[in-house]
């Protein structure tokens, strides 16, 4: 099985995708990405009792914001128009945890996975900056590729991990 970068042209230089030529059509990606809490700072989470505010609803918002720009992020990435982005959490008690879930959609040429998954990175970092002051130690794990669907290369789903 062959393998080519495609942000490589024939001599090795960087080059950006020409997707001129694809067919636009429904791209979806959802990705995760875990924040490990200590118990204390979980239940001042869940209380909304953290000195910077509200930490879920502004972690919603940066992720979804983040969504919007990524290709003023990661270079090469196509500027695209997202036709829906979100952010979900699954707040665990044990381990004590926040699972995000971040989705992005779009109807275009390329794919939508690095939308997904850097919206999943920020609204963990931005969890992360409204709990720092009760706790330095938070752990951001698991940030990973979870659904996308469109395109030439069909659907991915990955497969369960353990929690």
């Amino acid at each position: 099985m062959e393998h080519s970068f495609s942000h490589l042209d024939a001599q090795g230089t960087v080059t950006m995708v020409d997707v001129g030529g694809k067919t636009p059509g429904r791209r979806v990606a959802i990705a995760e990405a875990i924040v490990e809490l200590a118990p204390a700072t979980l239940e001042l989470l869940q209380k909304a009792a953290l000195p910077k505010g509200d930490v879920l609803t502004c972690a919603k918002i940066g992720g979804i914001m983040a969504a919007k720009r990524v290709d003023e992020l990661i270079p090469l990435c196509h500027s695209l128009q997202l036709s829906f982005a979100d952010i979900r959490f699954e707040v665990r008690d044990r381990p004590p945890q926040v699972r995000i879930e971040a989705e992005a959609r779009s109807v275009g040429a390329t794919g939508v996975e690095m939308e997904a998954i850097v919206a999943a990175q920020t609204a963990a970092a931005i969890i992360y900056d409204m709990c720092k002051a009760i706790q330095r130690d938070i752990v951001i794990s698991r940030v990973r590729l979870l659904h996308k669907s469109g395109g030439k290369s069909g659907e991915f789903n990955a497969p369960e991990l353990p929690l």
